[in-house]
């Protein structure tokens, strides 16, 4: 790659003086490759200590990799705050076109600080920022609508991306997610939250610059064969044909799969729920990020009736994945595809993410059912497990959050428990609500000490599901397991590629995608930079007040009594891995 061509333009945006300007940052893309490298940089040096989430001192950080538009799967980018549900690191990624648009404009990165006056959207090109006025599209039913208006008005060139956000995120909802191309999401831990305690309604982006490249050939060989790799495997071949929903049938068959608040294993009907039913009854078509062949985004479509013609329906495109499918299937005990899919589209109007809504309804229809809240607490609305037309009028009250309920729940699960009890069925791990993985103990370490306590920090659930001959024989060893996996994933996270493609790229592979890009490093260099930005997201974490200290690390109850796909659960035995990682940390901070 040529020297100029190498990422190293940062763009801060401040919207309380509706100014903007560059910075010239290539430590940030050179020594840490950019992605969350490079972010976890830039949110320690613009974060102050102790920072409102919800306050303009807040930045929010966007970060691409040095392999962003060059490589297949390189797709993703990463952005980075302080969240306003967990109270330290804020990290969430999102496929479709964004890396590749802020890449297109000439940027690497770009910080957005401050707080506007009046809801605005910026357009952001290779020349600069444009504010624009966004008070029309504030308080839009369908978070969608804005994004329309925004593409019709704002006709910029080359490769475009449109972030967004929709009421939860206006009424700051602590788990307001944001929306990228419709079908793609920031969805965890708050980043809707802080675009709206900014009035950021969203985020236009667009660039046609071209990359040059010293050594074609090389380049040329390179691609070709990962391509090749990717279009090949068999894993990548499920997840085109079935999309992640692939893996509900044979979770719910291990009992891993979370049913109506972790009260059960199994739901009936369940059948119903699988990637292959949802393809054979509403799938319409594929999508992918920008460059990756793969296409593991599946879109349903529901019909709904107009009430006063016959054969009259209004259609509309659902993207389904496994989470969705968890959160708003299983979790709720909704064994209906065509309510899960209604679900998930008014979960989409609102943007909220589908997993933290999903979990803080169920525990809200258990605490219902123990009478710790009742109906006038929730506007009239009787939750019980699988009457999915009460859900849906419940998360539409949520994204209004009207009512002192809706506004406490709106803090996340974790908090509503500690107001209104309930803490042993709450089922958050660092106040961030679970996945859909009720593996066993590696996945509960993994939640617990990952940065950003996600099932994708360090895939716990896949060391749960492994035979027993090669599962880890201590608690310690799980948590040793974990720890590598997490810092390996660092790197990944750094070019951002995505973590499907963890198998095909590896460090040798992952070492000569460098070379090429201009960046020559060593496998050995590769693990202690990935150690090191796994140490410096730990330390943000515990300076904003996070602890692995086992009276700062509440274990949910409710995961000792119900068995894992792995069997019973102790206690002794999370308490011990999680122990183990933090000296891990530890060590190499």
């Amino acid at each position: 790659m040529s020297p100029e061509a190498l990422l190293s333009r940062v763009l801060f945006i401040d919207l309380s003086s509706w100014s903007f300007h560059t910075e010239e940052r290539s430590d940030l893309f050179q020594e840490r490759l950019g992605g969350a490298g490079a972010a976890i940089r830039l949110l320690e040096e613009f974060c102050p200590q102790g920072a409102d989430p919800l306050g303009p001192e807040n930045p929010i950080i966007f970060s691409v990799g040095v392999a962003t538009a060059l490589f297949p799967l390189a797709s993703k980018c990463v952005a980075m705050f302080k969240s306003p549900l967990t109270g330290n690191l804020g990290e969430s990624h999102a496929g479709g076109r964004t890396a590749v648009a802020i890449r297109s404009a000439g940027y690497g990165a770009i910080v957005i600080t401050g707080k506007a006056s009046h809801p605005v959207y910026l357009s952001i090109t290779k020349d600069g920022v444009a504010f624009r006025d966004a008070r029309a599209l504030w308080g839009t039913g369908r978070s969608d609508t804005a994004a329309r208006i925004i593409r019709s008005k704002d006709g910029t060139p080359g490769t475009r991306t449109i972030l967004r956000i929709g009421r939860a995120g206006e009424n700051l909802i602590r788990y307001a997610s944001v929306t990228s191309e419709t079908y793609r999401h920031f969805g965890r831990m708050g980043l809707g939250a802080v675009f709206g305690s900014k009035k950021l309604k969203a985020v236009l982006i667009s660039g046609d610059n071209l990359i040059e490249l010293s050594d074609r050939k090389r380049y040329r060989e390179l691609y070709d064969r990962l391509y090749d790799q990717v279009t090949r495997s068999p894993l990548m071949q499920k997840y085109h044909e079935i999309g992640t929903p692939v893996n509900v049938k044979s979770l719910s068959a291990m009992g891993s799969l979370p049913v109506k608040n972790l009260t059960e294993q199994r739901l009936g009907g369940s059948d119903q729920l699988s990637g292959e039913e949802f393809a054979r009854l509403f799938l319409s078509r594929r999508v992918a990020c920008s460059h990756c062949p793969v296409s593991c985004i599946h879109i349903g479509q529901i019909r709904i009736p107009y009430p006063n013609d016959p054969y009259f329906y209004k259609t509309i495109p659902v993207s389904y994945d496994y989470e969705l499918i968890y959160a708003l299937g299983f979790m709720l005990g909704v064994s209906d595809p065509t309510d899960v899919l209604y679900l998930i589209d008014i979960i989409e109007q609102i943007g909220v993410d589908a997993m933290s809504a999903g979990v803080c309804a169920a525990w809200a229809t258990e605490a219902m059912n123990n009478g710790l809240i009742d109906e006038e607490m929730t506007g009239g609305i009787r939750l019980s497990f699988g009457d999915a037309k009460h859900y849906l009028a419940f998360f539409e009250s949520l994204a209004r959050q009207k009512g002192e309920f809706y506004q406490i729940l709106g803090k996340g699960v974790s908090f509503a428990a500690s107001v209104y009890g309930g803490e042993e069925y709450a089922l958050a791990f660092g106040k961030n609500e679970m996945p859909g993985y009720h593996t066993g103990p590696a996945a509960y370490i993994g939640y617990i000490c990952g940065a950003r306590h996600s099932h994708l920090d360090n895939a716990g659930y896949s060391v749960d599901q492994k035979p027993e001959e090669k599962f880890p024989e201590t608690p310690e060893k799980i948590a040793e397991e974990l720890y590598e996996e997490e810092a390996y994933r660092q790197i990944l996270s750094g070019l951002v590629v995505c973590f499907f493609a963890r198998g095909l790229y590896t460090r040798e592979i992952i070492q000569e995608v460098l070379s090429v890009c201009g960046i020559p490093i060593t496998v050995e260099e590769l693990d202690i930079l990935g150690r090191s930005i796994l140490a410096e997201k730990y330390r943000f974490k515990v300076r904003e007040g996070f602890s692995l200290e086992p009276e700062s690390i509440p274990i949910p109850k409710r995961i000792l009594e119900l068995p894992s796909g792995r069997g019973e659960i102790n206690e002794e035995v999370i308490r011990r891995g999680i122990a183990r990682y933090k000296e891990l940390l530890e060590k190499n901070m």
